[in-house]
């Protein structure tokens, strides 16, 4: 299972964008048009931390997880 680490420091512009840092897109194997999933943690009812996660993986996760109990529950298993 792999830890975390600070990748990069980004800035939010007037628009509410951010740019990641090229050299962190080719790392990951981000690309333009890519999409990502963001997942957000509270903290005392505060938004405190966010994850991007590429699509296709988080997709992946859950029908891994979620695939075999919706199957129990179309069969009544």
């Amino acid at each position: 299972m792999g830890g975390y680490r600070v990748e990069a420091m980004v800035s939010v512009d007037e628009r509410g964008q951010m740019v990641m840092p090229k050299e962190l897109r080719d790392k990951i194997g981000i690309k333009a048009g890519d999409k990502l999933v963001v997942l957000s943690w509270q903290s005392e009812g505060d938004v405190c931390c966010i994850s991007l996660i590429k699509t296709d993986y988080f997709l992946s996760i859950m029908k891994d997880r979620l695939g075999p109990m919706m199957g129990e529950l179309t069969t009544g298993k």
